[in-house]
């Protein structure tokens, strides 16, 4: 692990692989305009190439260089979200590679918050590609030892930004036939994309075609088996025999006979987000855990997000 930008950038400029702090989850970054290096990434990853990369800038007026046909919404989200956990994706540039967007004619653009990372962007002649810092399918990095603990041999650097703050992926937008439509739930939530586009259609993609990075119905699974239903008590039950874990939210009561992680025991949405990922490397990690159990979260705020990466971290 290292704190250097600049060091992270001479790496970068030498077609190396550098793992990125932002506010939603450590990225996996290279050279996006350079398709051997893009190739380089889905590797380390043991990534599909059918499931594209978001490409990080460091600013507003960037995204110009790499997008055309930008609808007048998609600058009003701009301005009002970026720096922030917010991907837009637009009609691409032929200066982007194919492999980047995984044959399509749009491509995943986002100005991240963290300031390391926009130091690391605006010193650099070239955007970055940058899916989470893990092997595909499994859970997101919001820490640098989480990187260190996965990839480590396959990659030059960690640039360490301390733990992320959102912990949850961006909130994925694009735009169709004139609607503005979110495909991935993440750190904005639908009622904040509403405030500034208008009417807002939800379209979320779980086949193995994804419009949009991030999109497959499983991803962000730990090793073992998790269970999640409305009813946390009805599954605590159902897994009697097992030894659980079970995550929670707010004021709940459970057996202290379990490994409770509470991801918020306040009813906070942020601190829940922020401790998701974390739980699920920590019970994953545990030899005396063999099912984890999870309630749903309220439907509002960041619970949409929080649920589908619960969901998707179910699916076997």
């Amino acid at each position: 692990m290292n704190s250097s930008v600049a060091d992270a950038a001479s790496f970068l400029r030498n077609d190396e692989l550098v793992a990125i702090p932002t506010e939603t989850v450590y990225g996996l970054a290279g050279n996006a305009l350079n398709a051997a290096v893009v190739l380089k990434i889905f590797e380390a990853k043991e990534r599909p190439s059918f499931d594209p990369l978001i490409v990080h800038i460091p600013s507003k007026e960037a995204a110009l260089l790499y997008a055309e046909d930008v609808p007048p919404v998609a600058l009003k989200l701009m301005e009002a979200f970026w720096p922030g956990p917010l991907t837009l994706v637009l009609k691409k540039k032929d200066c982007i590679p194919d492999v980047v967007t995984s044959g399509l004619d749009t491509v995943g653009l986002r100005m991240p918050n963290h300031t390391m990372t926009l130091a690391l962007l605006n010193n650099l002649d070239f955007p970055l590609a940058a899916p989470s810092a893990n092997p595909f399918g499994y859970i997101s990095p919001t820490t640098a030892q989480h990187v260190m603990d996965q990839l480590d041999s396959k990659i030059a650097m960690v640039l360490d930004g301390g733990a992320c703050k959102v912990g949850v992926e961006s909130t994925i937008v694009g735009f169709e036939d004139g609607e503005t439509v979110i495909y991935r739930l993440g750190g904005l939530t639908p009622e904040d994309i509403r405030k500034v586009a208008g009417k807002v259609v939800i379209r979320i993609n779980s086949s193995s075609d994804p419009k949009a990075p991030g999109m497959l119905k499983s991803h962000y699974a730990p090793s073992k088996p998790l269970h999640i239903a409305d009813d946390l008590k009805q599954l605590i039950d159902a897994n009697k025999e097992s030894k659980l874990a079970v995550i929670c939210f707010g004021d709940v009561v459970v057996d202290d006979k379990h490994a409770i992680y509470n991801l918020s025991p306040t009813g906070d949405f942020s601190e829940a987000a922020s401790n998701l990922f974390a739980f699920l490397r920590t019970i994953d990690r545990r030899e005396d855990i063999d099912v984890i159990v999870a309630a749903y979260l309220p439907e509002t705020n960041l619970g949409f997000a929080i649920n589908d990466r619960l969901e998707r971290a179910a699916v076997k």
